[in-house]
Parts: C-alpha cells; structure tokens; sequence
C-alpha cells in the first residue's frame, strides 16, 4: 500500500472525527484538507462515507451502556419509549426534506460562496444564542434529556433541518437550536449526539448504496481494489478514535464553557474558504 495514500488517510480521518460532532462543520473541513492532501478524486466520495461511519460508531460506543438500556426498557418503561419517540420525532424532518432537496442542494449550494455564508451566518447566530443565553439569566427549562417534550424534540428537529445547508454543520443546528428552545447546553449536546445515529446511519446506508462496490471513474466502472479497502479501514479507525476522543472532550468543556470560541473559528474558516476558493487554491468536487 501508498504510504503516502495511508498519510492522506490517517489525516482525513482525524479531520472527520474532531469536527463531526463540534459545531464547524465537517463538510467544509474534509473539503479543504482533501483538496490540500489531493485527495478528490470519485474514490473520496466513498471514503468519506466511510470515515462518517466510523465517527457515529464512536458515539455508539460511547453511549452503549444508554443505548441498551432504553432498547431493553421499550417494553416496559414509559421514559425509554418517550426518548425513542423524541429521536425519531426529530429526525423525521431533516430525512424528508433530504430526499425531497438533495439534487437541488448539491447543484446549488455545493460550493465556495454558499458554503463561507452558511459558516459565517452560523458562527454569528451561535454568538447571538449565546448572548441571549446570558441576557435571560434564568436556567434553561429542559435539564435531562429524559424531560424533552415531544413538541421539543420535533423544534430541535426542524433546526436540524438547516444542517442540509453545506457549512452549516448538523451539530451545529442541534445543539444551537435546542439552546434557543430551552435546552440546557450540555443536554442539547447530548441530545444532538443521540440524533446523529440515525441520520448518519442513514445516509451512511443510503450513500453506500451508490459507491461502495463500485466506484465511477471517467465513465467506467471500477471495482475497489484490496488496497482502496485497506485506505477506507485506515480512515475508519482514525475517524472512530478521533471521535471518541472529541465527544468526550467536548462533554467536559460544554459544562464549563459557551460556544462563542466555535463561532469565531468558524467566521474565520468561512473567509478562509472564501478567500483561497476563489484565489484558485482550492479544488471543490461535487
């Protein structure tokens, strides 16, 4: 195998891992570490599926124990029911107007200038909820994710549905959209960290699908070869270590910090992206 391919890898995966589940989204950082390493050609496509993948299994590992828990108390106790409910109230929305939009949104809003507003308009909505959040004084009124309501769950799950946005970054719609509907900050973290399994899985499915036998290369099908699958098992495992590594930082400085400090970095990422996109630094793939 390419050791230098194996690098590119490696460093993808990290990438994945510690942005996936931090509000700065993903998306804008895969596109321009891949552009930088060269890495964007049809196999990235796949390959960035897959380090998706491996990022949602760290959560699942990390929240095994809750996991199956509330699998087992479906039966018998009405709180598991409720947080399942609650789960798949919110994830409704963002899988049907993803179906409904995505050839548009990849057509449309799949490059530079889209991509540089949606992190700039979202690091200064994250500095605006904070602010409000320290205006109001009182305490959110949801502080456990068992005392989500319904019509809770199904708000957090509309501003969700802004993360279809490339650069807007899922976590980042969750938990900034759960804080402004009265959600704790560590809850809604935690809340969008449950939301991510089935979206994820989902589109990890949906994307497999399409690429992950096959691949499309100038018009020819290409089957993946021993060493594309030893690259994409590199990237996975990268991607589920860095994950789990990042959510469980994460856990620990939302309950001591705001998020003022993302929404800066992504100000400043958005510009960059704009500024080297259009000075011809950067290669943006579909």
């Amino acid at each position: 195998m390419d050791w230098i391919l194996m690098i590119k890898a490696l460093i993808l995966g990290v990438v994945e891992g510690l942005t996936e589940f931090l509000p700065v989204s993903s998306t804008g950082h895969l596109i321009v570490a891949g552009s930088f390493l060269n890495f964007t050609d049809a196999q990235s496509k796949t390959f960035d599926v897959v380090i998706q993948f491996g990022a949602i299994l760290a959560i699942c590992w990390e929240y095994r124990a809750r996991i199956v828990s509330i699998v087992a108390g479906l039966p018998s106790r009405p709180e598991a029911r409720r947080f399942t409910v609650n789960v798949i109230i919110a994830t409704i929305p963002a899988i049907v107007l993803g179906l409904l939009l995505e050839k548009s949104i990849k057509s449309v809003l799949f490059s530079p200038v889209p991509v540089s507003i949606a992190l700039i308009v979202g690091g200064v909505v994250i500095l605006w909820v904070e602010a409000r959040q320290r205006d109001r004084g009182a305490p959110p009124r949801v502080q456990a994710v068992d005392d989500l309501t319904y019509k809770g769950a199904f708000k957090v799950g509309l501003a969700q549905c802004f993360a279809l946005i490339p650069g807007t970054s899922r976590s980042g719609a969750t938990i900034i959209g759960g804080m402004l509907f009265g959600l704790d900050r560590r809850v809604a973290t935690e809340f969008s960290f449950f939301l991510a399994i089935p979206i994820i899985f989902g589109a990890t499915l949906y994307e497999m699908v399409k690429y992950w036998k096959t691949l499309s290369v100038n018009g020819k099908t290409q089957t993946l070869s021993v060493n594309d699958r030893g690259l994409f098992a590199i990237g996975l495992v990268t991607a589920f270590v860095s994950a789990f590594i990042c959510v469980r930082w994460l856990l620990r400085y939302v309950a001591s910090h705001d998020f003022s400090a993302f929404a800066w970095y992504r100000i400043g990422f958005g510009l960059l992206i704009l500024i080297v996109g259009y000075s011809g630094g950067l290669s943006w793939a579909d």
